[in-house]
């Protein structure tokens, strides 16, 4: 089999008649374009040219092949061009999925710049409980919470640490008081759920706690927790990232530093590269760290 490069130099040769002019036009010495023609005249086993003091000329075989290196060329650059407009092309579907209280609070906010920088990339948003494989291509780009290595073949940047606690609204404060210690906390109503794992973590916490005889409401979701705490029901665990960015919430109690769970935005190393999810994937990440600094900042100015 012949290298398709040498086909190049084949009809370089062919239209100059000379090995020097095909080298000046494919900016390669004289030897190497006559080594590249000798050697695809061996692969093909057949005389392209007949050496000539005036130059090279086509033997009837080199004509009777020439029209196909054309068209072989032709589709070399029809290949290519294909190639830069679809890496050029950022119009599609990507698919993001989250947690629903990470989705609703951190990501939804986010896609009407977004659809309004690139309106030729929908969106499609996938808050399920259970976490989509990446891999098999169940979700392109996934805000997540971990604790855990991430699976081989997952790329993307972490936001730092995944701290939650616990946070009531200032007019439950204003009328109750603001608890200030697992002791202050077995006098208030506290708002428990958020399914799946979430549930699961928080209840052994507030086992550990003793707090969880104050459970006084029950919530499907995360997101059921996030809006019971402004209704002033009652106190409920939220992630530090989302109710850090909200005025009208107040820690109770500094969050756990021992669980380890980072947040990251991930997609594959198969789709990393497709236009439109390495946009969606940079604008997130820029928006992302930029909200995560102004929590960062607020928290250093509250502290001084």
């Amino acid at each position: 089999m012949f290298d398709w490069n040498d086909l190049r130099y084949f009809l370089s040769v062919a239209e100059h008649g000379s090995t020097l002019k095909a080298a000046s036009e494919l900016r390669v010495s004289q030897t190497t374009v006559a080594r590249r023609i000798a050697g695809l005249e061996q692969a093909v086993k057949l005389p392209l040219f007949d050496r000539r003091q005036a130059g090279y000329a086509l033997t009837p075989s080199g004509e009777a092949l020439l029209e196909h290196a054309r068209q072989v060329a032709a589709a070399t650059r029809q290949f290519a061009e294909a190639a830069a407009a679809h890496s050029r092309d950022t119009s599609g579907m990507v698919r993001i999925t989250s947690e629903d209280i990470y989705m609703n609070t951190l990501v939804a906010p986010l896609l009407r710049e977004l659809h309004e920088l690139h309106p030729e990339i929908i969106i499609e948003v996938d808050a399920a409980q259970e976490m989509r494989d990446l891999g098999a291509g169940e979700a392109d780009i996934a805000l997540r919470s971990s604790s855990k290595q991430q699976p081989a073949g997952l790329v993307g940047r972490q936001f730092g640490k995944d701290d939650w606690t616990l946070y009531c609204s200032r007019d439950y404060a204003a009328r109750n008081g603001l608890p200030k210690s697992v002791e202050d906390l077995k006098h208030h109503a506290i708002v428990g759920g958020g399914g799946g794992n979430l549930w699961r973590h928080y209840q052994a916490w507030l086992q550990q706690l003793g707090l969880e005889e104050q459970v006084a409401m029950h919530h499907a979701n995360s997101t059921g927790l996030l809006t019971a705490v402004p209704s002033g029901f009652g106190i409920a665990v939220l992630p530090c990232i989302v109710a850090d960015g909200d005025p009208d919430l107040i820690r109770c109690i500094p969050p756990r530093g021992d669980h380890g769970r980072i947040m990251w935005l991930l997609t594959h190393e198969r789709v990393r590269k497709e236009p439109r999810v390495r946009i969606v994937m940079d604008f997130l990440a820029e928006r992302l760290a930029s909200h995560v600094r102004r929590l960062e900042a607020r928290r250093a100015a509250a502290a001084a």
